[in-house]
């Protein structure tokens, strides 16, 4: 989410009056033509197809949760796998602006590409993992995807206010409003260390903090007072009280 709204918007030193991006103009012609099946590639550029890369890895992450979901629960590597493809993503997430600004080209679609791909790495990813990991009632799962939700109203947020937040003299904007969605990382570190530590479904401790309510007995199937933390961390990620400044 990321550096690459202040390259899509033109900078600090473009009002709105400027002359539209060469870059951007030539990527509508090239999404606009007729001109074959794969002709979007070509309308595709190398930050877009970093951003690509942190899609992949948050696919990926969903996969190796599914695979450790299928396997023994004491058999960690596919988890692990999981937990590690989401910094990756964070990495490509950091290096698609980094590219858009080396080569000084906007792309319509990055921005798009950008928070979809964030969506899945550090939104899906990390909620498919806490439910391999043991948050599987009925009311985890519900909780999850409100985690996930929370995150999607985010980033459809900043897509649309990022032009109004004011700037600072190289045209990023001052502060995220919300904490962004790649803080979830830090919910994976904590993921991963409770995996070390066999607090997860099946390990010698269970799954930290225990359940609240019958599993097997009630409708719900009871609840993990742990997925709280993903409710409190969606709840910051949708506030408008929370500014945290860019780097």
């Amino acid at each position: 989410m990321s550096l690459r709204s202040s390259v899509a918007n033109g900078g600090a030193d473009k009002s709105s009056s400027s002359p539209p991006d060469g870059g951007q103009e030539k990527q509508k012609k090239l999404l606009a033509a007729d001109a074959g099946h794969f002709s979007m590639i070509k309308a595709l550029h190398l930050a877009d197809l970093i951003t690509e890369l942190n899609g992949f890895c948050g696919f990926m992450s969903i996969i190796s949760s599914m695979r450790y979901c299928l396997g023994a629960p004491t058999s960690y590597g596919p988890i692990y796998m999981a937990l590690a493809f989401i910094p990756f993503g964070l990495f490509f997430d950091f290096m698609d602006g980094k590219v858009a600004r080396w080569r000084k080209k906007s792309s319509l679609m990055g921005q798009e590409l950008d928070s979809l791909a964030d969506l899945i790495s550090f939104g899906v990813a990390p909620a498919s993992a806490a439910f391999a990991l043991g948050l599987r009632t009925p009311l985890d799962t519900l909780l999850l995807s409100f985690f996930v939700l929370c995150g999607l109203t985010r980033l459809a947020r900043f897509n649309v206010t990022v032009s109004t937040l004011p700037k600072d003299a190289t045209g990023k904007s001052k502060y995220f409003e919300g904490t962004p969605i790649p803080t979830s990382l830090c919910m994976v570190a904590a993921m991963a260390w409770c995996v070390s530590q066999g607090y997860v479904v099946g390990g010698k401790h269970g799954v930290i903090g225990g359940i609240m309510g019958d599993e097997e007995q009630s409708w719900w199937g009871g609840v993990h007072p742990v997925v709280g933390v993903f409710v409190g961390w969606g709840c910051a990620m949708v506030s408008r009280s929370i500014h945290i400044p860019k780097p």
